[in-house]
């Protein structure tokens, strides 16, 4: 006999306790709300254990050596490889040994409530769910219940990929050794950092992508990236698929690819994209169906609603990848931030219909600047609309572009390589995207972020004078060949 379901209410109920649900929640909590998330893996989510954080230790030290051995003087003094089994360490403390009590006493401390368990929508506000601990609870939330349940990884139509092992992008930044060969399916941005940081901790590595490398970047970025992983002794193969997949006798892996070769592996990585992770959520029983091919899809606002949803007034949301419209953390737990603040406006009647733009509770810069960086080495970094984009959403835009060589390039390692774009909306004189490929570029980007939100003219982005001697000088070599 089951046991009778343990019935709770909360002004607001999150599925998913990932960095995105757990921002939702806290900025419900600050407005004045209850609020509970349900959670069925590690509280923390995937960026904290599988994805931005274990990818990033594992890339990191190959930088920082690789950064050294550019550096007269510095590559002198450096004799050694890196040594896997301390980064292999590292990135175990990064993670937290895979153990999320830090963050569940957050949860704790911030006052929100948490249920460990598998969720479902029975209709609107309400929300079951199948505890961890063997009970079940009847979750009823007042004003909302937010989805903020990530993304899953996509499966490619290869033939035997379901009769044998693979890595997906979880398997490879939690491995606890480094394959001698690795096959990596993939040209997006998963693929290309953990093929370069593989390489860097001692596998042989093969990328297959079906399209070019990085192809949603502007092509003089993405060809740096490509000659930064050839120079690690990636072997790069593009425009072709992987049509199937085997086991030999000795265990390894073999991959027959459309042109007609193979390639064989201890490890195969499947980094072929993702997709929101709706399945199994319920989303059925207010009005939502799967599409032709099996997936869920939502339309949000910009505060988060979900358009469609049956129940009267809005009151479901999503948020994150779940409402798959960029799949960042950063750019998540920006989504969260407003949501969280207009679904405590809503209840308390401080906001009315729709958010307006550029208020605390509407995700404007999701329309236009949506920041990115690729932590390859060189990096590559990006925000806004690149130029094809812009002249397809109808500006009159232009772009100029030039190789990075300033003093501080030059300073910062030998024979640097970099490139840079800005793309200028002409009829009003502003930023409406930047590009920036090269070392250590990362860190040019916020400054460009701001000024593609702040709509920075670029006669006064003139007196933002960049100090000598930074790679930074190159906004000043940009802005003279634009003609200020």
């Amino acid at each position: 006999m089951m046991p009778e379901a343990i019935s709770r209410e909360f002004d607001v109920v999150v599925i998913g306790a990932g960095a995105v649900g757990e921002n939702v929640a806290d900025r419900a909590v600050q407005g004045g709300l209850t609020a509970v998330l349900v959670e069925a893996e590690l509280v923390g989510g995937e960026c904290s254990y599988w994805a931005c954080m274990p990818s990033k230790a594992l890339l990191r030290p190959g930088t920082a050596l690789h950064g050294a051995q550019t550096s007269p003087g510095a590559k002198e003094a450096v004799t050694r490889t890196l040594d896997a089994a301390a980064v292999l360490k590292r990135r175990d403390y990064m993670t937290s040994n895979w153990q999320d009590d830090g963050q569940v006493k957050w949860v704790e401390d911030t006052g929100i409530e948490l249920v460990r368990g598998h969720a479902w929508l029975t209709g609107p506000k309400s929300v079951e769910v199948a505890g961890l601990d063997g009970n079940q609870y009847q979750l009823h939330a007042r004003h909302a219940v937010v989805l903020a349940t990530g993304s899953a990884p996509n499966t490619p139509p290869i033939e035997g990929l379901e009769d044998v092992q693979v890595w997906g992008t979880r398997e490879a930044t939690s491995a606890k050794e480094v394959p001698p060969r690795l096959a990596v399916l993939g040209g997006g941005v998963a693929g290309t950092e953990l093929a370069q940081a593989y390489a860097r901790l001692g596998s042989t590595v093969t990328l297959v992508a079906r399209n070019g490398l990085l192809r949603a970047f502007p092509a003089e970025a993405a060809n740096l990236v490509a000659a930064g992983l050839r120079a690690d002794g990636v072997e790069i193969r593009l425009n072709t698929t992987t049509e199937s997949i085997s086991e030999n006798d000795d265990g390894t892996l073999s991959l027959q690819l459309a042109d007609g070769s193979s390639v064989t592996a201890e490890k195969v990585l499947v980094a072929t994209g993702r997709h929101p992770a709706l399945e199994g959520l319920g989303l059925e029983s207010v009005g939502f169906e799967p599409d032709q091919e099996g997936y869920l899809t939502l339309r949000t606002d910009n505060s988060g609603v979900v358009e469609g949803a049956s129940g009267g007034e809005p009151w479901l949301y999503a948020v994150g990848d779940a409402a798959g419209k960029n799949l960042y953390t950063h750019q998540g737990k920006y989504e969260a931030r407003a949501t969280g603040d207009a679904i405590a406006a809503r209840a308390k009647g401080e906001l009315t219909g729709a958010a307006s733009d550029w208020s605390r509770f509407a995700q404007t810069a999701n329309e236009h600047a949506v920041p990115s960086v690729v932590f390859t080495d060189p990096e590559l970094a990006t925000v806004g609309r690149t130029l094809d984009i812009a002249q397809k959403d109808g500006y009159n835009a232009s772009s100029v572009e030039l190789a990075i060589q300033v003093a501080g390039s030059s300073l910062h390692s030998e024979n640097y390589e970099g490139w840079a774009q800005l793309v200028v909306d002409e009829d009003r004189r502003v930023l409406l995207g930047a590009t920036f490929a090269g070392p250590d570029v990362a860190e040019l980007l916020h400054a460009a972020t701001i000024a593609v939100v702040g709509e920075v003219p670029l006669d006064r982005l003139w007196h933002a004078v960049p100090s000598y001697p930074t790679i930074s000088e190159v906004w000043l070599r940009l802005l003279e060949k634009y003609g200020l």
